[in-house]
């Protein structure tokens, strides 16, 4: 699994404008596909996540995640904000970037190691102030990509 099989530019925020953590899922949720998904049920599950632990993982990331039964194929969104987000993070600081997934609900393995992919792509607090001082959308997203690459 690469990041661009489950992201795409136009679910990519360049400035999140919520600043509470069920603000900004819901801002984040809005830019998947209401096709195939409803949004409302998408941010109930992710909060009831949310609920069980944060998935601010500390460092300014925050990986909010689920499964939702009936879709067919792992969806995603990435967000940013330069001014940080009260996300409950498990070092007490603000989140700054935020990469959210949606996994189908019969698919334990790929959505635990697209979870690990994800979070080893943001350890790297080099990868982090880049996405940081990205001018634009087209720079967080090839950024992303890119980093994604040297992994394979």
């Amino acid at each position: 699994m690469r990041i661009a099989d489950i992201l795409s530019r136009d679910r990519v925020i360049y400035e999140l404008n919520s600043t509470g953590k069920q603000e900004v899922i819901r801002e984040m949720t809005s830019l998947l596909p209401k096709e195939i998904l409803d949004l409302d049920q998408v941010v109930q599950i992710l909060m009831e996540r949310e609920r069980l632990g944060s998935t601010g993982i500390g460092e300014g990331v925050a990986i909010p995640h689920g499964k939702l039964a009936g879709l067919s194929s792992m969806i995603a969104a990435f967000g940013r904000s330069t001014r940080g987000v009260e996300f409950e993070s498990l070092d007490g600081n603000p989140t700054h970037l935020l990469f959210l997934l949606v996994a189908p609900e019969d698919s334990a393995g790929a959505h635990l190691k697209a979870l690990a992919r994800i979070s080893r792509l943001f350890k790297d607090s080099q990868f982090r102030k880049v996405l940081m001082g990205a001018r634009d959308v087209d720079e967080l997203y090839e950024a992303i990509l890119e980093e994604d690459e040297k992994y394979g």
